[in-house]
C-alpha cells in the first residue's frame, strides 16, 4: 500500500449501497420519534424500500423525518453480507436465508466498525510502534468477516472489541503524546449540554464521552481522541476536528457544523448543515 494511500479510506470499508440488499432498511428496528416518522420491526422492509434495493426517498430523508437513516453507516457490511457470506442471492430470492441475513448482518457491521477504526490507527505514523499488532488484528477480523454464516452467527463480539480495544488505545496514546502541552482528560465524561465553546481540546481524551447537544462551537478538537463518542446535535460550527482520532462519518452527521466546521480530509462535510 503506497504512502498516500489511507488503510481507512480503502473501498471494503466504504458502504456500497448498489452491491447490497437493503439490508439496513429490513434487519434493523426503529421506532416512532425525533429520528424516525414511524414504528419498524426487525425484518420487516421499511416501506421507503424499492424493489431494486434502494432507498425511494433517499434524498428527501430528513425532509420526511428520517434522520436515523442519515447518521447510519454500515462501513461496508451491507455489501459484505450480500455479496460474500450469502453469495450474491437476496432474501427476496431465497426467503428461507432472510432471518440468518438479519442476524448477520449487525454482527458483520460492529466487526467492521472495529476494521475501521484499525484501519484509522494503521494511518497513525507516530502509532508505527503497534502497526504490527494492529496488522495482524485486521487480517484476523477481516478474514473472520469473510468466514461462513454459521461462523459469523457464534461471533463474540464483545470479546474481539476486549482484544482490539487496547491495541486502539495505544495508538491514539502515541498519537496524541506528539502534541504539545498537557492533554484533556474527559474519557467517559458526561458532557451532555455542556458550554464549552471555544474550548481548547486539542489531544484531549473524548473517548466514550457523551457529547449530546453539547456546545463546542469554535472549538480546537485537532488530534484529540473521538472514538465512540456521543455526539448527536452537538455544536461543532467553526470547530477544527482536523487530525481528529477515530472520527467517523455518522458522528458528524449526528452533529451540527456550518461552512467554518474543519472535518478531516477521509470525511464529508455532511450536507444537512449547509441548513
Amino acid at each position: 500500500m503506497s504512502e498516500r494511500t489511507s488503510y481507512a479510506a480503502q473501498p471494503d470499508l466504504q458502504a456500497d449501497c448498489g452491491s447490497c440488499f437493503g439490508l439496513c432498511c429490513v434487519a434493523l428496528p426503529f421506532s416512532r420519534s425525533s429520528d424516525f416518522p414511524v414504528d419498524k420491526s426487525a425484518g420487516a422492509p421499511c416501506g421507503n424500500l424499492q424493489e431494486d434495493f434502494r432507498c425511494g426517498i433517499h434524498r428527501r430523508l430528513r425532509d420526511q423525518g428520517y434522520n436515523g437513516c442519515t447518521v447510519f453507516d454500515c462501513f461496508g457490511a451491507g455489501q459484505k453480507v450480500s455479496q460474500v457470506t450469502f453469495k450474491g442471492v437476496s432474501w427476496r430470492e431465497e426467503p428461507d436465508s432472510a432471518r440468518a441475513m438479519y442476524e448477520i448482518f449487525p454482527v458483520v457491521r460492529q466487526l467492521h466498525e472495529l476494521l475501521k477504526y484499525i484501519a484509522q490507527a494503521l494511518d497513525l505514523p507516530a502509532a508505527g510502534s503497534v502497526h504490527g499488532e494492529l496488522r495482524r488484528a485486521y487480517e484476523r477480523l477481516d478474514t473472520l468477516t469473510r468466514d461462513t454464516a454459521g461462523t459469523l452467527l457464534a461471533v463474540d463480539v464483545d470479546a474481539l472489541r476486549g482484544e482490539v480495544n487496547p491495541l486502539l488505545l495505544r495508538a491514539s496514546e502515541l498519537a496524541r503524546a506528539a502534541v504539545p502541552g498537557r492533554k484533556k482528560n474527559h474519557r467517559g465524561a458526561q458532557l451532555m449540554g455542556s458550554r464549552l465553546r471555544g474550548a481548547k481540546l486539542r489531544g484531549a481524551s473524548l473517548r466514550g464521552a457523551l457529547l449530546i447537544a453539547a456546545d463546542l462551537s469554535g472549538s480546537d478538537l485537532r488530534d484529540a481522541d473521538l472514538i465512540g463518542a456521543d455526539m448527536r446535535d452537538t455544536n461543532l460550527c467553526g470547530a477544527d476536528l482536523r487530525g481528529a482520532l477515530f472520527l467517523t462519518q455518522p458522528q458528524l452527521n449526528a452533529a451540527r457544523g456550518d461552512a467554518r466546521t474543519k472535518v478531516p480530509q477521509t470525511l464529508e462535510r455532511p450536507r444537512h448543515w449547509a441548513d
